[in-house]
């Protein structure tokens, strides 16, 4: 099948991708930007001054990744935005498990490298019966509730979607507050967009119960960093589980660096060997819907901003 299919990029190498696209017989030019072609393939990083434009010939563009925000929508003018959305979901999801599990098994701190006051004695917790707060529904927000309910926690989400959640045992929120106030691990996965900055503010942590597990894998933006820090000095917060973080890479000095209540990694929950061929997967069959004239999955909206 073979139309002379040219796709721009901004995603770095793209070796991976032409070998991908001659394995499925699809006669497509791979180029970098800013040379134009029908199809431009990029990553959420913000574009610089000097880039912003998207040339008349561009007729579809597709974020490698979930996130969309950096992306300047009003360059578009009507065309389609998509992204792969739900790409990260499963190690995200593990991630966030692991964080969970680790903050109620006392993991690393536990471990022993000298003999100890006392053996055989602890006070671990427990996940089965605690509950855990979703703010944010979507792929990711679907895959981590999918992992709690397994281990018999109690599962509220908030979503600002008014489509029912796949999974019956979830009980939906109707408010942030409603969500909140009863959870022991509170896991942000929502979008990051002008409404949701600072989402997770000074109120917000004060409606929560004390000694409550925050996690965030969603943006650093979604977290107002200087509540979040008088909340974990006060003992609101038990501990901050963050994978991303406002700016990123923080400064040097920051006191999320060095607070002893904050698990902080740089931004890697996503990583896993699938994870790239699940994005690649997800534009590929976009890229065999764009051809045939079929509907685009993963579609953005742009008036919600994600």
């Amino acid at each position: 099948m073979g139309d002379g299919l040219v796709i721009t990029h901004r995603v770095g190498a793209a070796s991976g991708m032409a070998q991908r696209l001659a394995e499925l017989g699809v006669d497509a030019t791979i180029v970098a930007w800013p040379e134009p072609g029908r199809v431009l393939l990029t990553f959420d990083y913000p574009w610089r001054d000097g880039e912003r434009h998207l040339p008349d010939e561009v007729e579809w563009v597709h974020i490698l990744g979930a996130g969309v925000g950096g992306f300047p929508f009003e360059l578009l003018q009507g065309r389609p935005l998509t992204c792969s959305r739900g790409a990260s979901a499963v190690p995200i999801a593990e991630w966030v498990l692991a964080v969970v599990l680790g903050f109620e098994k006392q993991v690393p701190e536990s471990w022993l490298h000298e003999p100890p006051e006392a053996w055989n004695r602890a006070s671990l917790g427990e996940v089965a019966g605690k509950t855990l707060a979703l703010i944010g529904a979507g792929a990711i927000g679907t895959e981590v509730a999918r992992r709690a309910l397994a281990f018999d926690m109690r599962v509220v989400a908030l979503r600002r979607s008014p489509r029912p959640l796949p999974l019956e045992d979830v009980h939906v929120a109707e408010s942030l507050h409603s969500a909140v106030r009863d959870a022991d691990h509170v896991v942000i996965a929502a979008p990051a967009t002008p409404e949701t900055r600072h989402l997770i503010d000074k109120e917000a942590l004060a409606q929560m119960k004390d000694g409550v597990h925050l996690v965030n894998i969603a943006r650093g933006s979604l977290v107002d960093q200087d509540a979040l820090l008088e909340a974990l000095d006060s003992g609101k917060v038990a501990r901050a589980s963050l994978d991303v973080v406002d700016p990123e890479p923080l400064p040097g000095g920051h006191p999320l660096y060095t607070h002893p209540k904050v698990r902080l990694t740089p931004h890697i929950s996503w990583s896993s060997p699938a994870t790239m061929p699940r994005t690649m997967e997800i534009f590929l069959d976009n890229l065999r819907r764009f051809r045939n004239g079929e509907p685009l999955q993963g579609l953005v909206d742009v008036d919600a901003g994600y």
